[in-house]
């Protein structure tokens, strides 16, 4: 009579767990038809992290109500010591623990603190699946009522096809961070980064080699990288040559402008939020941290960070570790990160706009990337580059060519967007002059470069630096000596040499083949 007791439980609690996908609703369900056997009045389902010490509650549910539910409960040094050792020693023939009080227990005690259960008996099955330990699934029933070994070994009938439900529940969990990440890899490959020759980087053996050779350095490495430099000299790229050339490279590369997102989002977008957490948060949400996990997260305009932003930053950098905007539990930051600012850090340290703390984390090894106008010698290779490229995105099919005279009409152009708006000026011309020899005009450009020209928003600093990069362009980098630089401009070669120092711009040896012989 007994087994054929135990055989209609199992059918029955079996297809109760079953029939609804939802797994919160599931142990409803199942609930509904334990009673019928074993007094329960809650039934609750806690995930273990042995690594990260935590205990997850996904469902807490009586027969009349079973709400959403994801309660992180972190354990206490000597619960978690406990529960790892407890792992051990699970009996597969008595896979269930009778709990008469909150006190007998550890770990049920704290549970029962964080989820406010009533001191009550526990009946608590634990769940194995291929070796591994998934958690917990427990029963608990009102004051007064005693459960037995009977009651636990009916529990235990339903031990594979719980732990199966919740292996389930957890790979689909996983299968949703993972198309999170697909989609951020896939805007990667479709935004073109990977599309560069070879390693990815043009000019990585001339005006770029010192701040490549930097990446290369440090690539292997998970120390994180601030990358310094003016807007659109090519931080971007050098942060993905560092993923492509890291121990994470088969991992996401995930980019976030800092400065795109609003203030009032900026920690959401970053860290994820749980549903509720602010108006408008309808559902939970994955942030780019959690995207980007396995691989490297580019944080380009680091600077324009809120200070709140910057504390939730530094914890990431500090314990490896975050909570979602609204949430608990803590979660791994298994990612590299790169930084990249336009802005003087140390000066917003000064004027108490960005943490002072963060910036020496992040100031690890900083790597500077000049401007275009002191790397004159990628111009011509950065232009053969954007031609094959847009004509590529353009469908186009003869490869435009250049006109005589166009890549010096380049190179006497300030570019003070950089390699951005080389890029852009590139592309307007392959729009505009579509089977012609391409040329450019620049006459009326804000970057046109003319000492001479009388214009009222040149400022004293840039037109020094356009003196002397005009200087070393004919010296070809020369200091002193006949032809040097410091002859041409009337100045003392150490005079020069302080100047250019304080001004960040090369000179010598280091900057062979930055400067061509001007006409």
């Amino acid at each position: 009579m007994n087994e054929l007791r135990d055989h209609e439980f199992q059918i029955a609690a079996n297809r109760a767990l079953l029939k609804n996908p939802e797994i919160r609703f599931a142990f409803q369900d199942c609930l509904i038809v334990l009673q019928n056997y074993i007094p329960a009045d809650y039934i609750s389902l806690h995930l273990f992290d042995e690594g990260l010490g935590i205990i997850e509650t996904v469902v807490d549910a009586t027969v009349d109500s079973s709400p959403e539910i994801n309660k992180t409960t972190v354990l206490t040094p000597e619960a978690r010591e406990i529960a790892s050792a407890s792992i051990e020693y699970i009996d597969p023939q008595q896979p269930y623990e009778i709990i008469d009080r909150l006190e007998d227990s550890v770990m049920a005690q704290q549970l029962g603190l964080d989820l406010g259960t009533p001191d009550s008996p526990s009946l608590v099955l634990d769940l194995c699946r291929d070796g591994v330990y998934l958690g917990s699934v427990a029963l608990t029933a009102a004051p007064g009522v005693l459960y037995t070994h009977e009651h636990g070994a009916l529990m235990a009938l339903l031990h594979d096809t719980i732990a199966c439900v919740v292996s389930q529940f957890l790979n689909f969990r996983e299968c949703i961070r993972l198309r999170a990440s697909l989609a951020d890899r896939t805007s990667l490959l479709q935004g073109g980064l990977n599309s560069t020759p070879d390693h990815g980087v043009v000019g990585s053996d001339g005006g770029l080699k010192d701040a490549f050779d930097s990446c290369t350095q440090v690539a292997p490495t998970q120390a994180p990288v601030l990358l310094l430099g003016e807007t659109g000299t090519g931080k971007e790229v050098l942060a993905g040559a560092i993923h492509r050339l890291s121990g994470q490279s088969e991992g996401p590369f995930v980019k976030v402008n800092c400065g795109g997102i609003p203030a009032t989002l900026l920690e959401s977008a970053l860290f994820g939020h749980r549903k509720g957490a602010f108006t408008g948060a309808a559902k939970d949400a994955a942030g780019y941290f959690e995207r980007a996990r396995g691989g490297t997260i580019f944080l380009d305009e680091i600077g324009e960070l809120s200070l709140e932003a910057q504390t939730r930053f530094l914890h990431v950098l500090q314990d490896g570790s975050f909570e979602r905007v609204g949430g608990s539990k803590p979660r791994v930051a298994d990612v590299r990160v790169v930084a990249a600012t336009h802005r003087n850090l140390a000066e917003l340290v000064e004027l108490g706009a960005f943490r002072q703390d963060l910036f020496f984390r992040l100031n690890v090894f900083p790597i500077t990337i000049p401007p275009l106008r002191l790397r004159r010698s990628d111009i011509p290779p950065l232009t053969a580059h954007f031609i094959k490229k847009i004509a590529g995105e353009m469908s186009l099919e003869i490869l435009p060519v250049l006109a005589p005279g166009a890549v010096d009409s380049l190179l006497d152009y300030n570019w003070p967007g950089n390699v951005r708006e080389l890029e852009n000026v590139i592309e307007r011309a392959v729009i505009t002059q579509r089977g012609l020899p391409l040329s450019f005009e620049l006459s009326n450009l804000p970057g046109q470069c003319s000492i001479f020209k009388e214009e009222p928003d040149l400022n004293f600093e840039s037109a020094v630096t356009d003196i002397l990069v005009r200087a070393l362009n004919r010296s070809k980098g020369r200091i002193e000596g006949e032809g040097g630089a410091a002859e041409i401009l009337g100045l003392h070669p150490r005079t020069l040499q302080s100047r250019l120092k304080k001004m960040g711009i090369p000179f010598g040896r280091k900057a062979i083949g930055l400067y061509r012989k001007a006409n």
